[in-house]
């Protein structure tokens, strides 16, 4: 489409009706403008979402992170497969880790996801972080939206990994799921208790064959932990369970496990005041990052900033005097 075609509301209705028909190549046009830095892009995306909104909210957000080695990919394709073996329709949106260097990303998922890439019911879409914290695209939450008006009854969303800022993916997803490896004492110890405290199901993969007793061990010492740290729901107690995605087990149950959780905190309305709160958050992470932008952008605080870089560097100023001033520029005082 052409920038003047982008912005016309009859083609954007257009667009809107055919993603609602489950058409993945309007969904997939969608989520290429959602995700592009342009700003004719960025308003045309808006105006999308906006028709689409009422038609999302129906799915089953999941939000999958792991230690590395921990099988998420194979994983997510078991998972995905069993879903879909349930008749539901699955968006998986993996988050590939950009260069910092380069800008360049891998975005090799369709590949590590073979069997569910061909299912006509899975829908799998790589995107680059950016350098976002958490492991997630600054633009994972209009994809999501946009995979709901499509359809789609689960999202599955995979971060990065440990290690970053996961607050970023909870605060997007009903339920936050912890994959880790068979493996007790120092690995417990490697994890992050706060990663640890977002997790609503803890799974223990490559639960299988001469590794059983050791995740059955493991599972025990995550139960353990679990204990003595401060539930986020009232109404649920972060399960421990152990699943083989190479060998099919588990899933099933997990899944079980899944629409417990959902039961347990859609009582009291929890599940609809908690995306209440993560869509405040998202408006206010929206602001933060558009001010941000424009602060950049201005042409007078743009010509200023490399001279308080270095006078900050150099020891000359304080970060803080060198921050008060230039937002003095930018808000003009």
């Amino acid at each position: 489409m052409t920038e003047t075609q982008n912005k016309n509301p009859a083609n954007i209705q257009q667009m809107a009706e055919k993603i609602r028909k489950g058409d993945r190549r309007a969904l997939a046009r969608a989520i290429t403008q959602a995700e592009s830095i342009r700003k004719d892009h960025q308003e045309s995306a808006q105006a999308l979402l906006n028709d689409l909104l009422p038609d999302t909210g129906k799915s089953v957000r999941i939000g999958i992170s792991g230690t590395p080695g921990v099988g998420k990919s194979t994983f997510i394709e078991a998972f995905g497969k069993f879903l879909t073996g349930l008749g539901k329709k699955v968006a998986v949106l993996t988050i590939d880790p950009s260069s910092k260097r380069t800008g360049g990303s891998i975005l090799g998922d369709k590949t590590r996801m073979e069997e569910l890439s061909r299912d006509p019911n899975a829908f799998i879409r790589p995107s680059p972080s950016g350098g976002s914290l958490g492991g997630v695209a600054r633009r994972t939450r209009e994809v999501m939206l946009l995979c709901e008006a499509a359809g789609f009854d689960v999202i599955l969303i995979e971060t990065v990994g440990v290690g970053q800022s996961e607050t970023t993916v909870a605060d997007m997803v009903d339920l936050f799921m912890l994959l880790l490896a068979p493996a007790g004492g120092d690995e417990l110890q490697g994890i992050k208790r706060g990663v640890m405290e977002l997790a609503d199901i803890i799974v223990i993969n490559k639960a299988d064959g001469d590794l059983i007793p050791v995740a059955r061990r493991a599972a025990s010492e995550y139960r353990g932990a679990v204990g003595l740290m401060r539930p986020k729901s009232k109404n649920w107690m972060p399960k421990v369970m152990m699943t083989s995605a190479l060998k099919k087990l588990g899933i099933d149950e997990l899944w079980q496990t899944i629409e417990e959780y959902r039961e347990a905190r859609g009582a009291d309305d929890e599940l609809e005041t908690q995306r209440s709160e993560q869509a405040a958050a998202w408006m206010w992470s929206e602001i933060d990052e558009s001010l941000m932008n424009h602060l950049r952008e201005h042409p007078t605080v743009s010509a200023l900033l490399p001279e308080k870089e270095a006078a900050v560097k150099a020891g000359k100023v304080s970060a803080a005097a060198a921050a008060r001033e230039l937002l003095a520029v930018f808000l003009g005082k």
